[in-house]
């Protein structure tokens, strides 16, 4: 396990890189598939990395609080060299309740993680929508605990959320997620 921080590449107002990837549930998503929700957080993740599980519960209490913000999960990880994530694998998941968010994705030609400048499993982005285009509005850490068996004490991205369904500037600075690295089809 190489363990890794986030180096955001896309700044504050950026708009979304586009995507069309296929879900656990057998639908095609792209950004404007989220376009009725006012907050949008993409989180580039995994099925076994011990950083990324451990903010699986989180994710789903943030799908679960808010209407109005989308929570997706992006699988961006060499399903040949870590068996378990593969996308059948990432259906078991969600078939099963461990994973309960707007979509679950899988970016098999890691395309998707390229563009957005994602390193590590979680690499959380959050966009609001803002003249029909999703805008970066911040890209850091989900919460305080940087160990996966650590407990929290702030939700970076609840206050981020509240924020723009409150239509507040987000008063938060970018600290970098940590996670295991993304597992690169040419690092294999």
């Amino acid at each position: 396990m190489v363990e890794m921080e986030s180096s955001p590449e896309l700044e504050a107002g950026d708009t979304i890189p586009w995507f069309e990837l296929p879900g656990t549930d057998g639908e095609t998503y792209t950004p404007d598939s989220f376009a009725d929700a006012r907050a949008l957080v993409v989180v580039f993740t995994c099925n076994h990395c011990p950083y990324a599980k451990a903010k699986f519960e989180l994710l789903n209490e943030l799908s679960a609080e808010y209407d109005d913000a989308a929570i997706v999960g992006i699988n961006p990880n060499d399903a040949a060299a870590y068996p378990d994530d593969s996308h059948e694998r990432m259906v078991e998941l969600v078939e099963a309740g461990t994973i309960d968010w707007d979509a679950y994705l899988r970016d098999e030609p890691q395309s998707v993680a390229a563009s957005f400048g994602a390193v590590c499993t979680p690499d959380p982005f959050l966009f609001a929508r803002r003249d029909d285009e999703w805008r970066l509005v911040y890209q850091g850490r989900l919460d305080d605990a940087l160990d996966p068996d650590a407990t929290p004490e702030r939700y970076h991205s609840r206050e981020a959320i509240e924020a723009i369904l409150a239509d507040d500037p987000i008063d938060l600075e970018w600290r970098p997620s940590r996670g295991c690295s993304i597992k690169w089809k040419d690092e294999a």
